[in-house]
């Protein structure tokens, strides 16, 4: 009888791989941080004995849960306003509160808590855009999360950087921090199309190939965001991006409950990733994003909380 350290006994396991496989009163086999085996529960009895065992066989096993996109400092800011435009929110609310506010400790405490309330609802893994990018390493390394950190990008100065060069520049440096962390990832994280200039975009874009990361970023979030794009650029936010040579299966565009039908197509010849954060769009009634025709035109789509 082999000695392991976890094993797991459960009613069902549904793994991410194969597909549509429910195995019913199973176990898995854990040893050196790694999944041995998965086998029915009545030969894992005889077949390993573990340092820990949980018998869970009226629960169901699945992989950890992963939120695409969020914030996760800002659940310091929960219940700050309500019920009004996204606009509003941000200019007259949000951004006047992170000035105030926000400063390393304030993004410790603040990641401290979400990573707390997303491991007790199962999210083993998240997609973070927010200041200080570096304290929300240091905080998911030391609890053990897997992150990918937001080197974010935006017009203003803010209590992290103070234009685009610095946010570009402290962001390498985050990336450099994290580069070989095996929980750790970074994506560079412009804001959104209606909060970063052309050049920082594209900057943006040189830094993602340079390293090899994602770009992750708001996009088509309200149909105020595509009036003003077409008010300053001429264009829809997804066709500047495009022009500006961001468009790839690197990008992971956020929200996207503006589409066009000739859009859906372009978002998948590209291979461009859509997150979909329902609560939020809700939230701001901003709007819905049309998973199932972004589903069926072959277009990538993960969910996230915002």
């Amino acid at each position: 009888m082999q000695h392991l350290d976890i094993i797991i006994y459960a009613g069902w396991i549904i793994p991410v791989e194969p597909e549509n496989i429910v195995y019913e009163q199973h176990a898995l086999a854990i040893h050196d941080g790694k999944i041995v085996a998965i086998l029915p529960n009545s030969e894992a009895v005889k077949r390993f004995s573990a340092r820990i065992t949980y018998r869970m066989t009226t629960h169901v096993l699945i992989p950890g849960l992963i939120n695409a996109h969020t914030h996760a400092a800002m659940s310091l800011l929960r219940g700050i306003v309500d019920d009004m435009s996204l606009d509003k929110w941000l200019n007259d609310h949000i951004w006047p509160a992170e000035r105030a506010h926000v400063n390393q400790e304030f993004v410790a405490d603040g990641s401290q808590l979400a990573i707390a309330e997303m491991l007790r609802g199962g999210v083993t893994c998240f997609n973070d855009m927010y200041y200080f990018p570096d304290v929300v390493g240091e905080v998911a390394a030391e609890i053990g999360i897997r992150a990918t950190l937001g080197l974010i990008l935006i017009d203003f100065p803010t209590a992290w950087a103070e234009n685009a060069e610095d946010y570009l520049k402290k962001g390498r440096k985050v990336y450099e921090t994290f580069q070989d962390h095996p929980l750790i990832q970074t994506a560079l994280a412009p804001h959104a199309p209606y909060s970063v200039s052309d050049d920082p975009l594209k900057s943006a874009q040189a830094m993602a190939e340079e390293f090899g990361i994602p770009i992750h970023i708001h996009l088509h979030e309200t149909a105020g965001e595509i009036e003003k794009s077409l008010e300053q650029f001429g264009q829809r936010p997804l066709s500047r991006l495009k022009n500006l040579g961001l468009l790839s299966s690197r990008l992971m565009g956020v929200h996207l409950t503006q589409l066009k039908p000739e859009e859906f197509k372009l978002l998948a010849n590209h291979g461009v990733n859509v997150i979909h954060c329902p609560e939020s769009n809700l939230k701001l009634a901003s709007g819905v994003c049309p998973v199932p025709k972004l589903l069926n035109a072959g277009v990538n789509v993960a969910l996230g909380t915002d």
